[in-house]
């Protein structure tokens, strides 16, 4: 199966997903936020990183659940800002 490549607007998306991740997590580890959502490290440094733009909504969702953070706000955050016309 081929992949089509990702749209220059899902790769900024995951970039500000992983960034909005990696503040939440603030002090914590990577190890104990990847463990406490039941996922490998090395996938919540991918994510973080936007080495992986799209990652599958259950593990957005236990990432988020595991720092305390509600979808909507995930949703809210990483949709592209839009500047309102005065």
């Amino acid at each position: 199966m081929v992949r089509t490549p990702l749209t220059p607007e899902e790769r900024e998306r995951g970039e500000r997903l992983g960034r909005l991740l990696r503040e939440a997590r603030g002090g914590r580890s990577m190890t104990d936020v990847a463990a406490s959502a039941g996922i490998s490290a090395e996938t919540l440094r991918k994510i973080e990183t936007g080495r992986a733009p799209t990652p599958a909504f259950f593990t957005v969702a236990a990432v988020a659940h595991a720092l305390g953070l509600s979808m909507d706000e995930l949703i809210g955050r990483c949709s592209p800002v839009t500047e309102v016309a005065a």
